[in-house]
């Protein structure tokens, strides 16, 4: 019977099917996601060198699996990848609402003086610049060019200053201009229902796209001028959604 020699190249080959057989239980058994990954990493680099000594067992054996490395890949990381994809649709919707309280952040002192105005019944027409600037419009009244604020607008506003007659227009976070003179609806049923206040807020939107903001001192209720159309009794939290949609 003739004896089977090992040679070394053999001996080689049946050391790292064994080294392989055995971390790759170590792997199974403590099931990291790091783990896992140096040991696909180290099947990639033994079959490597595998194919270069020309060591055909554990080529044959690594080369059997070969094909479906990435979908071994998925299946062993699918906690992993389901964590990175919900962390990126957090990270999407967190910098969305960042956004989001940003430009409602600019716009809570105008907010808070159209409360306060609605409450003391203060007649108020507060006009936000869209993508057409109003250029000529502003320069119609008093320019300002002046940081937004609760107590500005307040004082522009009250019965008892000459600026409080006409309407204020606002660019991002700034008062351009108060006293502002605006062109009056004429469509015969806002004419019929609304004053002057109102007529000149609807008119102005419908030759830009701007937003009017009305407050009745009648009535003390709120209302807002889009697209030549106009909502009247305008809830505050109704009144900051149209804002945020309109501007952002």
């Amino acid at each position: 019977m003739e004896i089977l020699i090992p040679k070394l190249k053999d001996l080689v080959d049946i050391f790292l099917i064994a080294f392989l057989i055995y971390e790759s239980l170590n792997i199974v058994r403590r099931s990291g996601g790091y783990q896992i990954l140096l040991g696909i990493l180290l099947l990639f680099i033994l079959y490597t060198v595998a194919v270069a000594l020309d060591l055909r067992m554990v080529t044959g054996a690594i080369g059997s699996v070969r094909s479906y490395w990435i979908l071994v890949l998925v299946i062993l990381f699918q906690p992993e990848i389901r964590s990175l994809l919900a962390r990126i649709n957090i990270s999407r919707e967190l910098s969305m609402s960042i956004r989001k309280r940003e430009s409602n952040s600019i716009y809570m002192p105008l907010i808070d003086a159209i409360s306060s105005m609605s409450f003391r019944k203060t007649g108020a027409l507060i006009v936000l610049e869209n993508r057409r600037k109003l250029n000529e419009y502003i320069q119609s009244g008093e320019a300002m060019d002046a940081t937004m604020s609760l107590r500005l607008i307040l004082t522009i506003f009250n019965p008892r200053s000459a600026l409080h007659d006409g309407a204020v227009i606002i660019r991002g976070d700034r008062i351009m201009a108060a006293k502002v003179v605006l062109p009056l609806s004429k469509k015969p049923d806002y004419v019929k229902r609304f004053g002057t206040r109102h007529l000149a807020g609807i008119g102005i939107t419908e030759v830009s796209d701007a937003i009017a903001i009305i407050v009745s001192e009648q009535n003390s209720q709120i209302s807002v001028a889009q697209h030549g159309q106009i909502q009247v009794n305008v809830a505050y939290e109704e009144l900051l959604q149209i804002i945020t949609d309109a501007t952002t």
